[in-house]
């Protein structure tokens, strides 16, 4: 079983998260993570999509999401020429005396304490899902009261390739 990135530029309408989204489930297939948003122009919304399968399904999938009425591209993110980011908000139990420990991972991984009460510290983290994985890794000796996860979002490096629209 392989993970696969797509990046999928959608007309701004109505309607199509909901296409997108019941084309995998009409076909059975899995959403790992999703994320979209309206890109510099506003008529485009760009999706991405984690999802995980053998060879066959993967390119099933590529090609059904292609057909869909309101897709103008897709491009399969591969880890080399891709910039792929992820964001998490860990909320963690902290009384005063854990604190320093928690400052010291956060700083390792390049997070940020954004909120600090009398009973808890909120972390957000920001990079590839293995460095969030990782950072939760380091947590285990701290009891976790809420997490939210964004979901891989991701473009394609350098100017090759770009859907442009005039």
């Amino acid at each position: 079983m392989r993970r696969q990135v797509l990046s999928i530029l959608v007309e701004n309408t109505s309607g199509v998260l909901s296409h997108v989204s019941g084309l995998f489930s009409r076909r059975g297939y899995n959403i790992d993570s999703f994320s979209a948003g309206v890109t510099a122009d506003p008529r485009y919304t760009r999706m991405t999509i984690v999802t995980s399968g053998d060879e066959l399904i993967l390119e099933q999938i590529q090609k059904q999401v292609a057909k869909l009425e309101d897709v103008v591209d897709i491009k399969i993110l591969e880890p080399t020429e891709s910039v792929t980011r992820e964001l998490m908000i860990v909320k963690i139990s902290a009384k005063r005396e854990d604190r320093q420990g928690v400052l010291a991972i956060t700083d390792i991984f390049h997070g940020k304490i954004v909120d600090v009460t009398h009973e808890s510290m909120v972390i957000e983290v920001t990079g590839h899902t293995g460095k969030l994985d990782s950072f939760l890794d380091m947590l285990d000796d701290y009891e976790i009261l809420e997490l939210a996860r964004t979901g891989t979002t991701g473009l394609t490096r350098g100017a090759d390739n770009i859907v442009r629209f005039d």
